[in-house]
């Protein structure tokens, strides 16, 4: 029998417009009375006029441009030194995981407050770490679950397009990464199926509604499907791996994202778009080529990159692929998950999707 660790939700998570003007009063019920306000410069800016007047002490803490161990233990100091019994972080998917792993190491609740729409961060109970340079290092799965998440629409409806454009890249990926590593499960444990119903929803809602909701995005329209989008994205996403656990977290899709991290002209673009990239690379390595054609009208109406060339790689592209290939199939990486170890096979899944894809642009201008 499978062994799970489900930590399959927040304590709390709300998820409405107004929801910040309700932030005192849960702060009073929960008995917390000082804290950190974790941050960055563009978040609290786009944010800070959707919150109430704070009557007790928050201290702001401007956090360092990236998710690394070292900025995790700086602000849990500061956290420390101010004798806060609350961790407040308003940003994007770095700062979320920077305050999941202050409140893991200073044992504190964490509030979230998302200010983009580009991946779970949010929800999860990880953090994913990177060096000072950008490359990925490894995540950390934490013993318990971030306490509340407050999702205030009309903040995600002001952020670029181009950032829940990637997560809907990053979150389509649930579905495919959950999928190579359940198939052949019998029988399938309770939490894998809720993981792999969530990451069906992933999806289904993504394909058939994303570009609606950018739509809405572009108009400032806080639509039903702006709101199931960016729920699917959050919720949807994070309840895969909070409920599959190793099941449903991750396998080729984003191992390929980690290697191409290596390569330092993709660090202009964005996790979800080359988790994107990977999905496509995943799936050539399982020969469905029928799937990446049912694909790619979706990606190219999304604007989500379907060869290297889309990711800023226009030269030396064996060469670059090599070097993918090996990064992404190290010892370690979720890869070996569905069964490939080998980097030559990954070279040639490359390979063949490269020229797969450009095949298929070619008979579409001819």
């Amino acid at each position: 029998m499978q062994t799970l660790e489900v930590k399959g939700a927040p304590n709390h998570y709300v998820c409405h417009q107004g929801v910040l003007k309700t932030l005192p009063t849960r702060l009073k019920e929960n008995q917390l009375t000082k804290g950190i306000l974790l941050h960055g410069r563009k978040s609290w800016e786009a944010a800070k006029s959707y919150f109430p007047h704070f009557d007790i002490p928050v201290m702001n803490v401007l956090y360092d441009g990236e998710c690394t161990y070292e900025e995790v233990q700086r602000v849990s100091e500061f956290t420390t030194d101010h004798g806060a019994d609350f961790v407040l972080a308003v940003g994007g998917g770095k700062i979320m995981d920077i305050a999941k792993a202050v409140g893991n190491t200073v044992n504190l609740p964490v509030i979230l407050v998302p200010t983009l729409a580009s991946n779970c961060a949010a929800w999860t109970p990880l953090s994913v770490f990177y060096d000072q340079k950008g490359n990925f290092l490894t995540y950390d799965v934490f013993s318990y679950s971030t306490f509340m998440v407050l999702v205030e629409p009309d903040i995600l409806i002001d952020s670029p397009v181009a950032f829940m454009r990637a997560g809907i890249g990053d979150t389509i990926a649930k579905w495919y990464e959950a999928d190579v590593l359940t198939r052949h499960m019998t029988p399938k444990p309770i939490a894998v199926e809720i993981a792999i119903h969530a990451a069906k929803l992933c999806r289904d809602v993504l394909l058939e509604e994303g570009t609606v909701a950018i739509t809405a995005m572009k108009a400032k329209q806080v639509t039903p499907s702006f709101v199931r989008v960016i729920e699917t994205i959050i919720m949807s996403g994070g309840m895969v791996g909070s409920y599959g656990d190793k099941y449903g977290r991750i396998a080729g899709a984003h191992s390929i994202h980690n290697g191409i991290t290596t390569i330092p002209e993709t660090h202009v673009y964005m996790h979800g778009e080359k988790v994107a990239y990977g999905v496509l690379v995943q799936i050539a390595l399982e020969n469905r080529f029928n799937e990446i054609d049912f694909l790619l009208p979706y990606y190219h109406e999304l604007a989500l990159p379907t060869s290297l060339s889309e990711l800023g790689i226009t030269e030396n592209t064996d060469k670059t692929i090599q070097l993918i290939a090996n990064a992404s199939t190290k010892s370690g990486e979720s890869i070996h998950l569905m069964g490939v170890s080998n980097a030559s096979e990954l070279t040639q899944a490359m390979q063949l999707l490269e020229e797969h894809v450009t095949k298929k642009r070619l008979a579409k201008e001819g």
